[in-house]
């Protein structure tokens, strides 16, 4: 007997950011294979990955070296703990992870998800402060960037600034001190009226993702780490989204020289196989958690599945492709190519502007009637000339994996452009038929 899992789907999931009374109404496709940077429905449908499955697919899917590693990891364990016990996986990833890291990050502490990685980051911020005694014990609470998003845990959402998706929390939430985005002018009142009770400062360098890939000054980051220094708070990046060549670099602060005293890394961690992310810290603040067990300095913070040795795997096999295959040296081209696709696209009038670094592009349709829905009707569009995009609103964004072709990334900014043409045709039919 044949099963209709689109009808199973919406009898019983309940999915991520999603209206589920508009989505019963939609015939999703149900992704049932990939290859290279596509997906395949139960039909055989292609679709170009266009947000690299959210932002997380870095070589392809069915990478063969990644597979290859899974496999031969299955043959030795899947799984066991990280309390009172290590494996080879763990240990050498984190090693790898320092190498690649901006200089001073010495330690790795693993988790499984970017809002993971940032609640690891603001605990061992603030204990660190309390441990270091004294006047720094008044240092409990958070500086972060206005329309930021780091996760959606309770303490990652505290220092987000997205009202439609943090407003509804706002009474379970501890209060953090706003800063404009890029403005390093409005960073240094904030420091400098709050100077005893900041324990840190967390942004995500160069581009704010969710924001609709916000892109920041030049010059912003590298200001902020100076900043942080002179009132002695501790800078934590959020490089969930934009690690991993994102931006044109393997990490994005690399490009103002910036080496902050906390990193969280997740998404392209492992290649977008499996679940896993990391906070890396320096080892002074490494060693602000030593002393004997009285003391009670201890990180007490852990995670079942944290250093699972097969996601340990996907990510080392991931380092090693970009390695082996070059990636971010082939990337340059892919970048520029980029750029100048999007310059006709930017110049319709339906698009109010593209924002981009490096692979991260937002494409802004302006404000319109929520109830048009106009980004998701892009998406839709899309979705019929064979590509998968997603909206931020009305900011269509483009992330595709690192490894599409050039032939591959003109087709979809194609499919793109001309979805958006058929949504805006859609959305106001008197306007399309003036024109």
């Amino acid at each position: 007997m044949s099963v209709d899992q689109a009808q199973l789907d919406r009898d019983h999931l309940w999915h991520p950011f999603t209206q589920q009374r508009s989505w019963v109404s939609e015939e999703p496709p149900m992704v049932e294979r990939a290859e290279g940077t596509e997906l395949i429905d139960g039909d055989g449908r292609r679709y170009i990955d266009g947000v690299s499955s959210l932002w997380c697919n870095v070589h392809g899917h069915r990478h063969p070296g990644i597979d290859a590693a899974l496999r031969a990891q299955l043959d030795r364990v899947a799984h066991s703990t990280m309390l009172g016990l290590s494996h080879p996986g763990a240990a050498e990833l984190a090693a790898r992870l320092v190498e690649i890291a901006p200089r001073g990050l010495s330690r790795v502490f693993y988790s499984e998800a970017g809002a993971t990685a940032v609640e690891i980051a603001l605990k061992m911020a603030f204990q660190f402060q309390q441990q270091r005694g004294g006047q720094h014990r008044r240092r409990t609470s958070f500086a972060h960037l206005r329309e930021a998003y780091h996760g959606d845990t309770i303490g990652s959402v505290s220092v987000g600034g997205i009202d439609v998706f943090h407003s509804t929390y706002r009474p379970l939430l501890f209060p953090a001190h706003p800063v404009e985005p890029g403005d390093a002018a409005d960073l240094e009142r904030v420091l400098s009226c709050h100077e005893e009770e900041i324990a840190a400062l967390i942004v995500e360098p160069l581009v704010q993702g969710a924001a609709g890939m916000l892109v920041h000054p030049p010059g912003f980051l590298r200001e902020a780490r100076e900043l942080c220094d002179r009132y002695g708070v501790l800078l934590i990046c959020d490089e969930v989204a934009t690690g991993f060549g994102r931006t044109g670099t393997m990490f994005a602060c690399e490009q103002e020289d910036v080496a902050p005293d906390l990193m969280c890394l997740a998404k392209g961690l492992t290649g977008g196989y499996l679940p896993l992310a990391a906070t890396l810290a320096t080892e002074r603040i490494y060693e602000g958690f030593l002393g004997a067990p009285a003391e009670q300095r201890t990180f007490f913070h852990g995670h079942t599945y944290t250093g699972n040795p097969l996601a340990c795997a996907a990510a080392l096999a991931s380092l090693e492709a970009f390695e082996s295959e070059r990636t971010l040296e082939r990337l340059g081209p892919k970048i520029e190519l980029l750029g100048e696709l999007l310059e006709p696209l930017a110049a319709m009038p339906a698009v109010t502007e593209v924002r981009r670094r490096g692979t991260m592009t937002g494409i802004d349709l302006g404000e319109h009637d929520p109830e048009l829905r106009l980004g998701h009707r892009v998406t839709l569009e899309a979705r019929k000339r064979g590509a998968i995009v997603r909206p931020l609103g009305d900011v269509v964004v483009l992330m595709p994996p690192l490894s599409i072709s050039e032939d591959e990334l003109r087709r979809l900014v194609a499919i793109t452009a001309e979805s958006i043409e058929a949504a805006y045709a859609s959305a106001y039919p008197a306007l399309a038929q003036a024109a």
